[in-house]
């Protein structure tokens, strides 16, 4: 056993997936796609900027053919579906101003980790750009890609391609890891990388931030939801339905009716 660093920061995050080596293999793994790389951007960003967001990419590197994106999200948002998807159309129009047509000569791919879970608890979903036909099937125009992983959700279905990477990711969430369980060698260093003897005190006092913000976000949304589920208590609506409406359990609707 190995005591870790937890990759829900995004600060350890970027400490092992900006290595040119593991990012490449975890992209080969995750896209199918391999690329050549010497460098990974963190916190990347576009100048001048596309739209009336400036959006930053935790994780962004690109070769000849194709631009990567890598996000780490762990607080629950509701809209994260739709905030990748604007970024990765983001990373699309950058190219317009030097292209020839509509074709963007970089295919564009984003790889969003869902560390902390989602609504729908799917394993891998995928937003596939390319036109299909009435029967689903692909006609091979487009390439881009959006792929949400929650390695929460890891089961026996789960590709193999990505199964060990998704566990290695939810495995360091309690800063232990069995590090005999994975093959994978750029798991292997992932877990050297983070091992929490080598984290700096720079990177300390950022987790420390990190930390105290989703602490607080949380707990913001905790009180809101509080005072949602008693308005409806007031109401007359069954416990059941808002349990399912907030997502608080029935056991803390109970105690925002004491």
């Amino acid at each position: 056993m190995k005591q870790v660093a937890s990759l829900k920061y995004g600060v350890i995050f970027k400490k092992a997936f900006s290595r040119p080596e593991i990012f490449t293999a975890f992209v080969r793994d995750i896209l199918g796609v391999t690329i050549e790389i010497d460098h990974v951007d963190t916190e990347k960003s576009f100048t001048p900027v596309i739209g009336q967001v400036n959006a930053q990419f935790d994780l962004f590197a690109e070769d000849k053919k194709n631009r990567i994106i890598v996000d780490i999200q762990h607080t629950r948002h509701a809209d994260h579906y739709d905030r990748f998807l604007h970024y990765h159309c983001m990373a699309l129009m950058e190219q317009i101003k030097t292209a020839k047509n509509y074709r963007p000569e970089i295919t564009v791919y984003t790889i969003v980790v869902l560390t902390s879970g989602d609504k729908h608890k799917n394993d891998v979903s995928i937003i596939d750009f390319d036109p299909k036909n009435l029967k689903g099937e692909s006609v091979g125009e487009i390439k881009h890609k959006v792929i949400y992983l929650c390695p929460k959700y890891v089961n026996n279905e789960t590709p193999v391609a990505y199964k060990e990477w998704l566990e290695a990711i939810d495995d360091s969430l309690d800063e232990v890891v069995d590090e005999q369980h994975y093959k994978n060698r750029a798991i292997q260093s992932i877990f050297n990388i983070i091992e929490k003897e080598d984290i700096t005190p720079d990177e300390r006092a950022i987790m420390f931030d990190e930390y105290n913000q989703r602490e607080h976000e949380e707990t913001l949304k905790q009180e809101t939801m509080d005072i949602v589920a008693k308005k409806m208590l007031i109401k007359g609506m069954e416990i059941s339905l808002i349990s399912e409406i907030t997502g608080l359990t029935v056991d803390e609707i109970n105690q925002v009716n004491l």
